[in-house]
């Protein structure tokens, strides 16, 4: 730019990014990329009391005793107020606040910051047949998603719903391509997937989702349905499915698995070679987990549904054969999220 030599043999640069997919590929060809995880509420909560509010406190020309914020107010900004893997929001709520009370609780977070910009995702207390709940990785960390399927009588084909991506698109099908040619395995009668159609969503659907991780989660949610069996309200997975009926190990695992234990979920269903990146998880997390370890769906199908058929599939509908049936849906398209 000076138009002046300078020697950078020896410099070494550093860069930082949210998503990789804006770098170029040339660029991201010539980059040594380290990941780095997001963090847990508690360790949020730690970095919020030892590093962040004290540098606030300095930068706000006050002393440690003009402001204390306890831990409940932390977890709250944390929980309501931001949603990041890292703090970098967190320390700019803290910011806010340091200019006011001396002693600032979760009670008075409304005062200084309004209402909450964010309601995480809970953990329900009971699921209806075809329905699963599943984890995902986003840029901000993981949350938990609900995977929702519904019979239509007369109808056939798979409809799906809720911005899904070509690549979950294609999990579910497969998911219910293997049902359907294992149907004796799992106790269902071929005529479901003769008379019935299937609409399978995923809520929040202005938000765009994509990825093979959810297969798992489709696979549970369908053979719910089929079955009559819930899927057990405590449990959480993850996983990629194949044709054959093998469970491949996914990415994103310590944010999926925080997510999870975020909403009050302690069994979490995963890739069996995944468990290497349970490691990541922090001990105290870990130790209130049961994690259940699968190499194949049927593996999945048992560790998932409930022993109880609390609601029977129904009578094969009255279909008049002679009559053609209506064209299947076009299915939406978007690829924009990781599953």
């Amino acid at each position: 730019y000076l138009d002046l030599p300078f020697d950078l043999s020896k410099a070494f640069f550093i860069g930082t990014a949210n998503q990789l997919g804006p770098i170029p590929p040339p660029l991201r060809d010539r980059m040594e990329v380290i990941h780095l995880a997001g963090y847990s509420d508690r360790e949020k909560l730690e970095i919020a009391k030892k590093y962040l509010a004290p540098r606030q406190v300095r930068e706000n020309g006050l002393t440690p005793e003009q402001l204390e914020i306890t831990d409940d107010a932390i977890k709250l900004i944390a929980g309501r107020y931001t949603r990041e893997a890292g703090v970098r929001q967190l320390e700019r709520s803290i910011g806010r606040m340091a200019r006011g009370k001396v002693t600032i609780d979760a009670k008075d977070i409304h005062d200084y910051l309004g209402a909450p910009h964010f309601y995480p995702e809970e953990a329900r207390k009971e699921l209806p047949a075809g329905v699963a709940t599943g984890m995902a990785w986003t840029e901000m960390g993981g949350e938990i998603l609900f995977i929702e399927a519904s019979l239509l009588p007369g109808g056939s084909g798979l409809a799906i719903t809720g911005q899904i991506g070509e690549v979950m698109q294609e999990s579910a099908r497969a998911a219910r391509s293997y049902l359907w040619a294992h149907a004796q395995e799992f106790g269902i009668g071929t005529e479901m997937f003769k008379d019935y159609g299937v609409h399978l969503h995923v809520p929040a659907g202005a938000i765009p989702k994509d990825g093979p991780s959810a297969g798992v989660t489709i696979t549970a949610a369908l053979s719910s349905l089929y079955t009559g069996r819930r899927v057990r309200p405590d449990t959480s997975m993850t996983g990629e499915i194949t044709l054959s009926g093998l469970v491949f190990p996914v990415g994103g695992i310590k944010e999926k698995v925080l997510a999870a234990h975020r909403a009050g979920i302690h069994r979490i269903i995963l890739p069996a070679r995944n468990e290497a990146d349970l490691e990541d998880i922090p001990e105290d997390v870990r130790h209130e987990l049961d994690i259940v370890p699968v190499t194949r769906i049927n593996e999945v199908v048992d560790a998932a549904l409930e022993k109880l058929v609390a609601n029977p599939p129904p009578p094969p509908p009255m279909v008049d054969r002679a009559r053609p049936r209506e064209p299947e849906a076009e299915p939406l398209m978007a690829k924009e999220r990781c599953y």
